[in-house]
């Protein structure tokens, strides 16, 4: 009869653990795992990625509902323990349940602190440790303006940038004089706050919060120094406490922590302690490295294997957050006997401190440029002499540098620091399981499944130990498939598939319906690859393409009509006003893009609006050609040199309602004096005295990106050419969801250049995208106006 263990805890710690139990030993033991949460083990690490919506929930799970079924695991979900019998070996949940046991182990994890001032428990005022939290920050940036993140750690810098990105103002309080003060020293600190700030982060710092402002919700914050704050949201991020508070109800010895020993018992017969709610010498570790460590040795323990003691963890740490690389491990603080190496280049604005002591590396410090990361954090691990190495070395030729060939990497260099997995240990796997592929290494070993920084470098060793043949890392575009774009894009074409459907089914998707993340992509992909016979498939679409209509915070739409180059007639905006004042619009606006938008509007009544204002679509709703901004050109102002507003509604005329990976947006300035920003378009066009330049790959948005120009011409036929050749071959070759500045970033701005002025390339590309969007250029909102069925469908109240 099989002994029964009880997990107490669903989170990354504890599951991790059963895994590596399971790994050994997998018919031990009969498991019961007891989790507060709904959701299925997830990887915690990965919530700013879901915050800054750059993965669903879904893609987030770790252990499907499947994986506990396939492994006989019981899961009693979000159904807390909330009793502890140690003498009769007894597990009481909330709910009622009792689960006996043979042995035991306590994952209970952390929960945010709470800053224990007045207002902390107002409505608006959070944490930000789960799923939960989460989506609750995401439904308040859809209500709400301001928010303030206090504590400029880690995970706080990561929640604020989070909710920038879905458009909040967010200031972060930080107590201390620089960000991350625990893991960068003073000059990183202010490097990171400079570039966030770049990004539209505001600071305050040195700030103690002494209360929190509001009476039915929060509305501010006030400072010791007498100063306030208005905000709509408070995020707490100063850090977490062990959740010890089921074992306080035992004998279990409790400190900060559950206090573990080498073999993480407790001093209790049979129970066990991993993870955050665990002390070891009086180290409690948050970051998940140590907790995987942990979770090795105890699973050696309770599989009678031969257990090397836990001797706790050097840790390292990294930031997710677009546009700010650093890294930072051991030691970083200049003490008696411990001496620093620093380089900072100002032109790269890229950083590295060195702390040694004793001709030993015991601390790293990396801003701008992480990618020796590894190599240091391994010639810290393993307590390396740098007698040999060269403290500071300037202007040497490229490659003659210290190599980062994999190839030249001994088998015990540490690639996956989170999951502690080396070299030799991922060469063995591709070797012996025949893996190809990113994923194949990370489901066999676990390397990159964590924070995912690591893929790069498993990439590199993939492509050595296959003998150079994989050139990149290949990761899948979604949790339903290891294919990447490329790969999928090709057996489009070589196997023929005209459907989503055969996609999935053909190429092994895990999913057999796909996810919300591939369904558009794929849609699109079939979109280009085959024009004629592939019908476009609406469901697949987001929402706001499927009502052609953006949908807004309140669940209204806004209506905006198209208006070719800002220009418009005293007709339009009669009709536009009569169907403000008839449909009690409550709002109308001149939006960023010159256009006249109506925002507010009820879903049932935008047919209706659509039908009486008689006008085209903006297509702001949609990632495909927008609005085209121009000046008044040369026909009005004393600066002008070209007719840019007439340029405008040509392009305008000639690429509206042609869909492309993401929105491509243009303007048109008739001097250099670029008054409609023509820096920062996906096409931009600048008149001279000698014709038009042009610039490509300009993005606003969170991450602003200057525009490059591509070349000078002299015809707005010209201007019009290049422009359609661009947008076919960004159609072809851009990854759904790419902007153009990543995608020439990705492609290479000369490669790009190169087909662009081609003359025989440029006509074969615009042969191509007229081809392809024949017929498929019609208003949209004629099309509904039209069909009864469609606007019974769509757009009757309590149908989607």
């Amino acid at each position: 009869m099989k002994e029964k263990l009880v997990l107490i805890g669903n989170g990354m710690a504890g599951v991790r653990t059963i895994e590596e139990i399971l790994d050994r030993d997998p018919d031990r033991y009969q498991i019961t795992i007891i989790g507060e949460e709904k959701y299925p083990n997830y990887n915690r690490i990965m919530l700013s990625n879901v915050l800054q919506k750059k993965m669903t929930v879904s893609e987030i799970i770790t252990n499907p509902l499947e994986w506990y079924e396939e492994n006989q695991i019981e899961l009693i979900n979000h159904d807390p323990a909330v009793h502890m019998d140690t003498t009769n070996k007894k597990i009481t949940t909330q709910s009622g349940k009792e689960i006996s046991y043979d042995k035991c182990i306590l994952a209970t994890g952390s929960r945010a602190f709470i800053l224990p001032v007045d207002g902390a428990q107002l409505p608006g005022v959070v944490g930000f440790r789960t799923i939960d939290d989460t989506e609750n920050m995401l439904e308040a940036s859809q209500k709400y303006q301001k928010a303030v993140v206090i504590g400029g750690g880690l995970l706080g810098l990561e929640a604020a940038k989070g909710l920038l990105d879905q458009g909040m103002d967010v200031t972060v309080v930080h107590l201390e004089k620089w960000l991350m003060e625990t893991q960068l020293d003073e000059k990183a600190g202010k490097m990171l706050q400079a570039d966030l700030e770049k990004q539209g982060l505001k600071f305050l710092m040195e700030k103690a919060t002494q209360k929190i402002l509001g009476d039915n919700r929060v509305t501010g914050l006030a400072f010791s120094d007498g100063t306030t704050i208005e905000t709509d949201m408070v995020v707490m991020s100063i850090g977490i406490r062990s959740e010890t508070t089921l074992a306080r109800t035992t004998t279990i010895e409790v400190n900060r922590g559950i206090v573990v020993d080498d073999f993480m018992k407790t001093n209790v017969p049979d129970v066990f302690a991993v993870g955050e709610c665990a002390e070891h010498n009086g180290n409690v570790y948050g970051l998940v490295a140590p907790l995987f460590e942990q979770g090795k040795v105890l699973a050696d323990v309770l599989t009678g294997k031969e257990a090397k003691p836990y001797q706790g963890s050097t840790t390292f740490t990294s930031l997710k957050v677009s546009g700010c690389d650093l890294y930072s491990a051991g030691n970083i603080r200049e003490t008696e006997g411990i001496n620093s190496i620093e380089a900072f280049d100002g032109i790269n604005y890229t950083y590295k401190k060195i702390f040694v002591r004793e001709n030993q590396v015991v601390g790293v410090v990396l801003y701008g440029d992480t990618s020796e990361g590894n190599r240091y954090y391994n010639i810290l691990k393993k307590n390396e002499s740098i007698e040999e190495y060269t403290p500071v070395s300037l202007l040497h030729m490229v490659g003659e540098e210290a190599s980062a060939d994999v190839s030249e990497w001994p088998d015990d260099e540490v690639i996956c620091g989170c999951n502690g997995i080396d070299k030799g240990t991922i060469m063995t796997a591709i070797n012996e399981k025949d893996l190809t592929s990113v994923a194949d290494v990370t489901k066999h070993t676990k390397a990159g499944g964590s924070c995912g920084k690591c893929k790069s470098v498993i990439g590199d060793v993939l492509a050595y130990a296959l003998g150079g043949e994989v050139v990149s890392a290949p990761t899948g575009i979604c949790g339903c498939t290891d294919l990447t774009r490329d790969q999928i894009v090709t057996q489009i074409y070589a196997k023929k598939l005209t459907s989503s459907d055969e996609v999935y089914r053909e190429l092994n998707f895990t999913n057999p319906e796909g996810c919300p993340k591939c369904r558009p992509a794929i849609n699109f992909y079939l979109n280009v690859a085959w024009p004629k016979e592939h019908e476009d498939e609406k469901e697949s679409r987001y929402v706001n393409e499927r009502l052609y209509a953006n949908i807004q915070n309140d669940g209204t739409f806004s209506v905006i009509p198209r208006m070719r180059g800002g220009k418009t007639n005293p007709q339009q905006l009669l009709l536009i006003a009569k169907v403000a004042e008839k449909y009690d619009v409550p709002m109308v606006k001149v939006t960023g893009s010159q256009r006249i938008g109506l925002y507010g509007v009820k879903k049932e009544d935008l047919p209706k609006i659509w039908e009486e204002l008689d006008m085209k679509a903006a297509g702001a709703y949609a990632k495909a050609v927008r609005s085209v901004k121009t000046c008044v050109g040369a026909n009005f102002c004393r600066f002008g040199t070209q007719d840019s507003m007439g340029l405008g509604i040509k392009l305008e005329q000639r690429y509206e309602f042609i869909d492309t990976p993401h929105k491509f947006k243009m303007g048109v300035s008739a001097c250099p004096r670029s008054c409609v920003e023509s820096g920062v378009k996906d096409f931009g066009i600048i008149g001279v005295e000698n014709g038009f330049q042009i610039y490509i790959g300009g993005n606003g948005g969170t991450e602003v990106k200057e525009a490059v120009l591509l070349t000078t011409v002299e015809t707005e036929q010209e201007v019009i050419d290049i422009c359609g050749a661009m947008l076919q071959y960004y159609r072809e070759t851009g990854i759904y969801a790419e902007r153009t500045a990543p995608w020439i970033e990705r492609i290479g701005f000369e490669v790009v250049k190169e087909v662009l002025l081609n003359p025989e390339k440029r006509q074969e590309l615009l042969a191509a995208l007229d081809q392809a969007v024949e017929g498929r250029r019609g208003n949209p909102w004629d099309e509904v106006v039209e069909d009864n069925k469609t606007r019974q469908e769509l757009y009757t109240v309590g149908r989607a």
